[in-house]
């Protein structure tokens, strides 16, 4: 089962500023998408979608300019944000493993396809690789259930999964 984010009342919050360079924003390659959608009304969440394209996730400093941009409050936009499950406020792996946990995957062992992903890499379910190589997340399904269990790793799907077959297909990233 995926996991709840948070509330749409935006009860949880981004903390502080960021800690290091490493977590510095340039919000300049924002400024095309702001452009884009300068005119339109309502345009917050196709905003979102294209700034998380940009940096790959959602920093707070992104989060408050889009809110700056849309004519919202910052609260308003975190409330867009941690509602749908699309939208990331911490920065993902280079290959984001996605594992169905449908009804179909359930009952053919999708809990041990993940416990076998963790274990192996050393993460917890929603956490990424100290390397920033791998994040591992659970989705609810992802309609490819007469290959049950299933997961994908960025675009690419592997079915019929063992944990024999998921240790042989990680080792070759």
């Amino acid at each position: 089962m995926a996991k709840k984010r948070g509330s749409a009342t935006g009860t949880k919050k981004p903390r502080g500023k960021p800690k290091s360079k490493k977590d510095a924003v340039d919000l300049r390659r924002l400024e095309p998408v702001l452009k884009k959608y300068r005119e339109e009304r309502g345009a917050i969440i196709p905003m979102l979608q294209q700034a998380q394209a940009v940096y790959g996730y959602l920093p707070q400093s992104v989060m408050e300019r889009v809110a700056e941009a849309g004519g919202v409050s910052p609260s308003e936009v975190y409330g867009v944000v941690t509602f749908y499950t699309q939208f990331r406020l911490k920065p993902v792996g280079d290959y984001v493993i996605r594992v169905c946990h449908g009804t179909a995957c359930h009952v053919n062992g999708a809990e041990r396809i993940t416990e076998t992903i963790a274990g192996q890499l050393g993460i917890d379910e929603g956490g990424t690789t100290d390397d920033s190589k791998f994040t591992l997340e659970s989705v609810v399904c992802l309609g490819c259930c007469s290959l049950a269990p299933v997961m994908m790793i960025n675009e690419e799907t592997y079915g019929r999964l063992t944990p024999k077959k998921v240790r042989t297909i990680l080792k070759s990233y």
